[in-house]
């Protein structure tokens, strides 16, 4: 397998605060990566960099053989990268197809908007809107206010929103954050049947080290900006320097049986 998506020493600094430090990280095609780390390693800003929303002190970014630092984000999404945030960016006072739509409408401006115009145009994206809120479980909700949605919902649009570009590489900022158990195993499992049926390559961030331990192949660990470990679970979990970043952390937390395996 090739890295497809890939960081290069990116540093970012915010006044006196180094947010990245050097970051290096490698995706490879078609698996399901995750990133992790304490709160302020710098997990959101690499993510804001690598999809234009931040431009990087130092570094590159790589999508495939084609250097993307600096692009725009709307750049960025049409070069096949897709996204979510850890707070939901949906439009709460339109209905849940309409959302849908404008993602359509975004996906489609680059290209030929004139593609619109007709009624089967229009059927033919509406109807390719409901099968992806069938294929993440809220397509009752069609027509309902997207501002109604539980929070758990509003993440299941948001990828939705983010399928309608067909991309290669999605970023989930947080997928499992403030979402009900049986909601976190159904996210779960659309991000496995995406991975398994379409070779989707994800890269997420996480805090539910459950979630993260049990869905993702690789794991790159961020500390103070600059990745300190990557590997498979099992590698990455007991290694020291990851407790060492985790320090306070109950040791369950990292999907660690017990202290003695730790070590």
């Amino acid at each position: 397998m090739t890295a497809l998506l890939r960081t290069e020493g990116i540093s970012k600094a915010y006044g006196g605060v180094q947010a990245l430090d050097g970051a290096t990280i490698a995706v490879e095609e078609g698996t399901v990566a995750g990133l992790i780390g304490p709160n302020g390693s710098g997990k959101t800003t690499l993510f804001n960099v690598i999809t234009g929303y931040e431009t990087p002190d130092a570094g590159q970014v790589w999508f495939g053989d084609r250097a993307i630092t600096n692009l725009a984000p709307d750049k960025v999404f049409a070069a096949g990268i897709g996204r979510t945030f850890q707070l939901t960016r949906i439009f709460p006072r339109l209905t849940v197809i309409e959302n849908m739509l404008i993602a359509a409408q975004a996906r489609d401006r680059p290209r030929n908007l004139l593609s619109w115009f007709g009624k089967d145009a229009w059927t033919h994206h509406r109807r390719h809107a409901l099968e992806l809120l069938e294929f993440v479980g809220i397509e009752g909700h069609a027509n309902v206010l997207a501002g109604s949605l539980s929070y758990g919902q509003r993440k299941l649009l948001e990828l939705a929103y983010v399928l309608v570009a067909d991309p290669a590489v999605i970023l989930l900022d947080e997928p499992a954050g403030g979402v009900n158990p049986t909601l976190i195993n159904h996210i779960a499992d659309r991000i496995r049947q995406l991975n398994a049926e379409q070779g989707k390559t994800f890269l997420l961030v996480e805090h539910n080290m459950e979630f993260v331990m049990g869905l993702c192949s690789v794991i790159t660990v961020l500390e103070s900006g600059a990745a300190v470990v990557s590997g498979p679970p099992g590698i990455v979990k007991t290694d020291k320097r990851v407790l060492d970043a985790y320090l306070g952390t109950d040791l369950d937390d990292l999907g660690v049986d017990d202290e003695e395996e730790a070590r």
